[in-house]
């Protein structure tokens, strides 16, 4: 009778909280029960654009990214010092690694999905978990599952970019690293950001990705939110971050910010927030999704190689 007491004084309790927050917008609740946090200031969201048009520049072709003329978003960022670039688009994934002298950090940028390829489709449509390679992840928790699509596409180039992250190390002498990228690219960058630390230990990593797909399961997550400095930033009614679904057992990490209708950017809290300013809470299936906004605005950079 205690038990059916205390579970009818608790749902009276958010009743009445559901209704005392209508009346009064002003009222906040305790923060175990708030899912989104602040709205960003506009000094604060501009602090990410650099590394927008780094995700933004993954998109181009690599013999544009080692020499960086790859157009505007190469202009955006113009002390930028290539070390390396490969890939196809197609098989393997663009990518590259430099030196930014300016915001004293080495970039590491993978390219996201081309609609207009059928191979990285395929990569982003293949749904099961399976273990981290151990050569590349190594001693890591044996629970930890990930995407396979998204694992086989990191491991195409893994290697590569551990070598041209050392280059860069050594050439500039610092131990900063940020990665970047978008939609699949965000995917290839998260687990950049649990790969190289275990080979590089004593550097520090920064992870800013847009529009980015679940990439593993609780377990992933638990070690992501652990060791990993992650600003996933969402635009809109993107319908890429609800994907694939959390019925597959896939979940997002936290850091999420979210971007309003109106333009402005939401600090949401946790993992998969269901709060509706937030997107997991705001696009609850795909049919709510837009591909449209895939790609952008974020801050005014439309995600792409002009």
């Amino acid at each position: 009778m205690a038990l059916v007491s205390h579970s009818l004084g608790r749902g009276i309790f958010f009743v009445w909280a559901a209704i005392f927050c209508v009346i009064n917008p002003a009222f906040a609740l305790p923060l175990r029960y708030r899912t989104a946090d602040r709205t960003l200031s506009t000094a604060e969201i501009q602090t990410f654009k650099p590394f927008t048009f780094y995700a933004s520049s993954a998109y181009c072709q690599p013999e544009t990214l080692r020499q960086w003329t790859c157009g505007a978003n190469c202009d955006a960022n113009p002390t930028f010092q290539p070390i390396a670039a490969g890939g196809d688009g197609k098989d393997v994934q663009f990518w590259y690694v430099g030196i930014d002298p300016t915001l004293q950090t080495i970039i590491v940028g993978h390219q996201g999905t081309d609609p207009s390829k059928v191979e990285p489709l395929v990569t982003d449509v293949d749904f099961r978990l399976d273990e981290l390679d151990a050569a590349s992840f190594p001693g890591l928790n044996p629970a930890i599952r990930v995407h396979n699509g998204f694992a086989d596409a990191h491991a195409e180039t893994a290697v590569e970019v551990r070598t041209a992250v050392q280059t860069a190390m050594d050439q500039s002498g610092l131990t900063s690293v940020t990665l970047v990228g978008h939609s699949l690219g965000g995917a290839l960058s998260l687990l950049d950001a649990v790969s190289l630390p275990l080979f590089f230990p004593t550097n520090t990593f920064r992870t800013i990705v847009y529009g980015m797909p679940r990439v593993g399961n609780q377990a992933f997550v638990d070690h992501v939110n652990q060791a990993v400095t992650l600003d996933r930033i969402n635009n809109k009614d993107d319908v890429v971050p609800i994907l694939p679904g959390r019925f597959l057992g896939f979940v997002h990490a936290q850091g999420e910010k979210h971007i309003q209708d109106d333009d402005s950017w939401l600090v949401c809290l946790g993992n998969d927030s269901e709060d509706p300013r937030c997107h997991t809470g705001d696009v609850k299936n795909i049919f709510d999704g837009s591909v449209r906004d895939h790609e952008g605005p974020y801050d005014g950079v439309i995600i792409g190689c002009d």
